[in-house]
Protein backbone atom coordinates (compact mmCIF):
# COMPACT_ATOMS: atom_id res chain seq x y z
CA UNK A 1 0.00 0.00 0.00
CA UNK A 2 1.68 3.15 -1.01
CA UNK A 3 2.23 6.17 2.11
CA UNK A 4 1.33 9.67 0.91
CA UNK A 5 3.88 11.52 2.43
CA UNK A 6 2.97 13.73 5.02
CA UNK A 7 4.34 16.64 8.19
CA UNK A 8 2.93 15.97 11.83
CA UNK A 9 2.61 19.34 13.30
CA UNK A 10 3.09 19.18 17.21
CA UNK A 11 1.16 16.02 17.05
CA UNK A 12 -1.78 18.27 16.89
CA UNK A 13 -2.82 17.70 13.27
CA UNK A 14 -1.15 15.96 10.17
CA UNK A 15 -0.36 18.01 6.61
CA UNK A 16 -0.20 15.62 3.80
CA UNK A 17 2.37 16.99 0.81
CA UNK A 18 -0.52 16.54 -1.67
CA UNK A 19 -2.31 19.13 1.21
CA UNK A 20 0.44 21.69 0.79
CA UNK A 21 0.04 21.61 -3.11
CA UNK A 22 -3.38 21.78 -3.04
CA UNK A 23 -3.09 25.17 -1.36
CA UNK A 24 -0.80 25.67 -3.44
CA UNK A 25 -2.52 25.57 -6.59
CA UNK A 26 -5.59 27.39 -5.58
CA UNK A 27 -3.56 30.32 -3.75
CA UNK A 28 -2.08 30.63 -7.68
CA UNK A 29 -5.66 30.56 -9.14
CA UNK A 30 -7.19 33.29 -7.11
CA UNK A 31 -3.74 35.36 -7.24
CA UNK A 32 -3.47 35.02 -10.93
CA UNK A 33 -7.22 35.68 -11.35
CA UNK A 34 -7.05 38.79 -9.38
CA UNK A 35 -4.66 40.05 -11.31
CA UNK A 36 -7.01 39.63 -14.03
CA UNK A 37 -9.38 41.87 -12.33
CA UNK A 38 -7.69 44.28 -10.47
CA UNK A 39 -8.15 48.22 -11.24
CA UNK A 40 -12.01 47.13 -12.57
CA UNK A 41 -15.33 46.97 -11.14
CA UNK A 42 -15.58 43.27 -10.76
CA UNK A 43 -12.60 43.45 -7.82
CA UNK A 44 -15.32 45.00 -5.73
CA UNK A 45 -17.84 42.00 -6.85
CA UNK A 46 -14.87 39.49 -6.19
CA UNK A 47 -13.97 40.25 -2.66
CA UNK A 48 -17.79 40.28 -1.66
CA UNK A 49 -18.57 36.99 -3.12
CA UNK A 50 -15.30 35.57 -1.08
CA UNK A 51 -16.69 37.79 1.93
CA UNK A 52 -20.13 36.13 1.65
CA UNK A 53 -18.60 32.84 1.19
CA UNK A 54 -16.82 33.14 4.35
CA UNK A 55 -19.61 34.29 6.07
CA UNK A 56 -21.14 31.21 5.02
CA UNK A 57 -18.65 28.83 6.47
CA UNK A 58 -18.52 30.43 9.66
CA UNK A 59 -22.23 30.38 10.38
CA UNK A 60 -22.18 26.47 9.10
CA UNK A 61 -18.73 26.16 11.93
CA UNK A 62 -21.60 27.52 14.72
CA UNK A 63 -24.49 25.62 13.16
CA UNK A 64 -26.10 28.27 12.59
CA UNK A 65 -29.09 26.37 10.33
CA UNK A 66 -31.39 28.80 8.91
CA UNK A 67 -28.74 31.69 8.09
CA UNK A 68 -26.50 28.71 6.79
CA UNK A 69 -29.49 27.54 4.65
CA UNK A 70 -29.96 31.12 2.99
CA UNK A 71 -26.59 31.87 2.49
CA UNK A 72 -25.82 28.06 1.21
CA UNK A 73 -28.87 28.86 -1.78
CA UNK A 74 -27.04 31.58 -2.39
CA UNK A 75 -23.80 30.40 -2.86
CA UNK A 76 -25.12 27.36 -4.95
CA UNK A 77 -27.32 30.13 -7.63
CA UNK A 78 -24.29 33.05 -7.07
CA UNK A 79 -21.72 30.35 -8.71
CA UNK A 80 -23.96 30.65 -12.14
CA UNK A 81 -24.49 34.57 -11.70
CA UNK A 82 -20.69 34.46 -11.15
CA UNK A 83 -20.16 32.92 -14.25
CA UNK A 84 -22.06 36.20 -15.71
CA UNK A 85 -20.81 39.01 -13.72
CA UNK A 86 -16.98 37.87 -15.05
CA UNK A 87 -17.52 36.56 -18.84
CA UNK A 88 -15.03 38.63 -20.18
CA UNK A 89 -12.56 37.75 -17.57
CA UNK A 90 -12.80 34.13 -17.26
CA UNK A 91 -12.85 34.88 -21.51
CA UNK A 92 -9.80 36.20 -21.36
CA UNK A 93 -7.96 33.45 -18.84
CA UNK A 94 -8.98 30.91 -20.97
CA UNK A 95 -7.85 32.21 -23.33
CA UNK A 96 -4.15 32.79 -21.79
CA UNK A 97 -4.07 29.14 -21.01
CA UNK A 98 -4.74 28.06 -24.24
CA UNK A 99 -2.25 30.36 -26.02
CA UNK A 100 0.61 28.00 -26.92
CA UNK A 101 3.09 30.92 -26.12
CA UNK A 102 2.12 30.82 -22.42
CA UNK A 103 4.08 27.60 -22.55
CA UNK A 104 7.09 28.88 -24.32
CA UNK A 105 7.08 32.32 -21.96
CA UNK A 106 7.74 30.65 -18.74
CA UNK A 107 10.26 33.11 -18.09
CA UNK A 108 7.87 35.99 -18.33
CA UNK A 109 5.32 34.34 -16.78
CA UNK A 110 7.43 33.61 -13.81
CA UNK A 111 8.47 37.24 -13.92
CA UNK A 112 4.96 38.83 -13.75
CA UNK A 113 3.36 36.56 -10.95
CA UNK A 114 6.94 37.29 -8.54
CA UNK A 115 7.00 40.84 -9.42
CA UNK A 116 4.05 42.24 -10.92
CA UNK A 117 3.90 45.14 -13.25
CA UNK A 118 6.63 47.73 -12.79
CA UNK A 119 5.29 51.42 -12.62
CA UNK A 120 6.44 53.45 -15.44
CA UNK A 121 5.95 57.13 -14.86
CA UNK A 122 3.81 59.16 -17.24
CA UNK A 123 5.42 61.56 -20.09
CA UNK A 124 2.75 63.75 -18.09
CA UNK A 125 4.67 66.94 -20.62
CA UNK A 126 4.41 65.61 -23.90
CA UNK A 127 0.67 64.52 -23.17
CA UNK A 128 -0.59 68.30 -22.01
CA UNK A 129 1.41 70.09 -25.14
CA UNK A 130 0.02 67.40 -27.59
CA UNK A 131 -3.60 68.47 -25.83
CA UNK A 132 -2.68 71.82 -26.02
CA UNK A 133 -1.61 71.80 -29.61
CA UNK A 134 -4.48 69.87 -30.50
CA UNK A 135 -7.13 71.99 -28.73
CA UNK A 136 -5.72 75.36 -30.55
CA UNK A 137 -6.23 73.70 -34.04
CA UNK A 138 -9.77 71.83 -32.36
CA UNK A 139 -8.59 68.14 -33.17
CA UNK A 140 -10.91 66.11 -31.90
CA UNK A 141 -8.93 63.42 -29.73
CA UNK A 142 -9.46 60.77 -27.42
CA UNK A 143 -6.80 59.83 -24.87
CA UNK A 144 -7.00 57.04 -22.57
CA UNK A 145 -4.07 56.00 -19.74
CA UNK A 146 -4.45 52.97 -18.04
CA UNK A 147 -2.94 51.51 -14.43
CA UNK A 148 -3.57 48.54 -13.35
CA UNK A 149 -6.43 47.38 -15.41
CA UNK A 150 -4.48 47.36 -18.33
CA UNK A 151 -7.41 47.38 -20.70
CA UNK A 152 -6.34 44.28 -22.50
CA UNK A 153 -9.57 43.73 -24.59
CA UNK A 154 -9.86 47.22 -25.91
CA UNK A 155 -6.45 47.43 -27.11
CA UNK A 156 -7.35 44.41 -29.19
CA UNK A 157 -10.30 46.33 -30.70
CA UNK A 158 -7.84 48.48 -32.50
CA UNK A 159 -4.54 48.67 -34.14
CA UNK A 160 -1.62 48.04 -32.05
CA UNK A 161 1.62 50.71 -31.74
CA UNK A 162 3.79 49.79 -28.97
CA UNK A 163 5.18 53.74 -29.18
CA UNK A 164 6.56 55.80 -27.55
CA UNK A 165 5.07 59.10 -26.17
CA UNK A 166 5.62 62.21 -28.32
CA UNK A 167 3.85 64.93 -28.93
CA UNK A 168 4.21 64.40 -33.19
CA UNK A 169 3.06 60.88 -32.95
CA UNK A 170 -0.14 61.86 -31.03
CA UNK A 171 -0.94 64.44 -33.06
CA UNK A 172 -0.43 62.34 -36.41
CA UNK A 173 -3.07 59.72 -35.19
CA UNK A 174 -5.77 62.22 -34.62
CA UNK A 175 -5.31 64.25 -37.34
CA UNK A 176 -8.83 64.04 -39.02
CA UNK A 177 -6.89 62.50 -42.55
CA UNK A 178 -5.54 59.83 -40.41
CA UNK A 179 -6.61 56.12 -40.85
CA UNK A 180 -6.38 56.35 -37.05
CA UNK A 181 -7.96 59.21 -35.75
CA UNK A 182 -11.24 57.64 -35.31
CA UNK A 183 -11.51 56.00 -31.83
CA UNK A 184 -9.28 56.23 -29.48
CA UNK A 185 -5.57 55.94 -27.88
CA UNK A 186 -4.74 53.85 -25.30
CA UNK A 187 -1.41 54.73 -23.34
CA UNK A 188 0.22 52.26 -21.04
CA UNK A 189 3.29 51.95 -19.64
CA UNK A 190 4.37 55.06 -20.82
CA UNK A 191 3.53 53.74 -24.37
CA UNK A 192 1.07 54.10 -26.91
CA UNK A 193 0.11 50.64 -27.14
CA UNK A 194 -3.28 50.97 -29.97
CA UNK A 195 -5.12 53.16 -31.28
CA UNK A 196 -8.56 53.34 -33.01
CA UNK A 197 -10.06 51.74 -30.23
CA UNK A 198 -13.72 50.90 -29.56
CA UNK A 199 -14.22 52.02 -25.94
CA UNK A 200 -18.11 51.17 -24.42
CA UNK A 201 -20.32 54.42 -24.09
CA UNK A 202 -21.40 55.23 -20.42
CA UNK A 203 -24.87 53.57 -19.34
CA UNK A 204 -25.17 56.81 -16.98
CA UNK A 205 -29.30 57.84 -17.92
CA UNK A 206 -28.39 61.45 -16.31
CA UNK A 207 -25.36 62.08 -18.27
CA UNK A 208 -25.44 65.88 -20.05
CA UNK A 209 -27.18 65.27 -23.26
CA UNK A 210 -25.15 67.97 -24.94
CA UNK A 211 -21.88 65.73 -24.32
CA UNK A 212 -20.83 64.16 -28.04
CA UNK A 213 -19.29 60.45 -28.67
CA UNK A 214 -16.24 61.20 -27.36
CA UNK A 215 -17.35 62.30 -23.80
CA UNK A 216 -19.57 59.02 -23.80
CA UNK A 217 -16.68 56.86 -24.75
CA UNK A 218 -14.77 58.54 -22.16
CA UNK A 219 -16.89 58.13 -18.97
CA UNK A 220 -18.12 54.52 -20.41
CA UNK A 221 -14.06 53.33 -20.25
CA UNK A 222 -13.58 55.18 -16.69
CA UNK A 223 -16.99 53.60 -15.33
CA UNK A 224 -15.49 49.76 -15.37
CA UNK A 225 -11.96 50.82 -15.10
CA UNK A 226 -9.28 52.46 -12.73
CA UNK A 227 -7.93 54.22 -16.40
CA UNK A 228 -9.00 57.90 -16.68
CA UNK A 229 -9.42 59.68 -20.25
CA UNK A 230 -8.77 63.15 -21.87
CA UNK A 231 -10.95 64.30 -24.38
CA UNK A 232 -10.11 67.22 -26.57
CA UNK A 233 -13.39 68.57 -28.44
CA UNK A 234 -13.56 68.69 -31.94
CA UNK A 235 -15.71 71.58 -31.87
CA UNK A 236 -14.59 74.05 -29.46
CA UNK A 237 -11.16 72.58 -28.41
CA UNK A 238 -11.77 72.68 -25.25
CA UNK A 239 -10.02 70.23 -23.03
CA UNK A 240 -11.69 67.72 -20.59
CA UNK A 241 -10.96 64.61 -18.39
CA UNK A 242 -12.84 61.98 -17.04
CA UNK A 243 -12.40 59.69 -14.29
CA UNK A 244 -14.41 57.38 -12.13
CA UNK A 245 -17.20 58.00 -14.91
CA UNK A 246 -17.09 61.53 -14.12
CA UNK A 247 -16.09 64.42 -17.12
CA UNK A 248 -14.61 67.45 -15.82
CA UNK A 249 -14.82 70.10 -18.23
CA UNK A 250 -12.94 73.60 -19.02
CA UNK A 251 -9.48 72.34 -17.97
CA UNK A 252 -6.64 74.40 -18.95
CA UNK A 253 -2.82 72.75 -20.04
CA UNK A 254 -2.05 73.41 -16.60
CA UNK A 255 -5.05 71.54 -14.81
CA UNK A 256 -4.26 68.47 -17.07
CA UNK A 257 -0.61 68.67 -15.72
CA UNK A 258 -1.40 68.38 -12.32
CA UNK A 259 -4.32 65.88 -12.14
CA UNK A 260 -1.80 63.69 -14.78
CA UNK A 261 1.28 64.05 -12.39
CA UNK A 262 -1.04 63.07 -9.37
CA UNK A 263 -2.68 59.93 -10.95
CA UNK A 264 0.62 58.48 -12.20
CA UNK A 265 3.67 60.43 -11.01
Amino acid sequence: MEVVPSIVLSGFFQVRLVDVIDILLVAILLFAFYRMVKGTAAINIFFGLLSIYLVWKVVTALDMDLLGEILGAFISVGFIALIVVFQPEIRRFLLIVGTPRLLKDRRRLFTWMLHGDRKDNLDVDKITKACMEMGNTRTGALIVCAKLNELQSFSDTGVMLDALISEPMIQNIFYKNNPLHDGAIIILKNRIKAARCVLPITKNRDFPADYGLRHRAAAGITEISDAVAIIVSEQTGEIAYSKKGEIFTRITPANLKNFLEEEFN
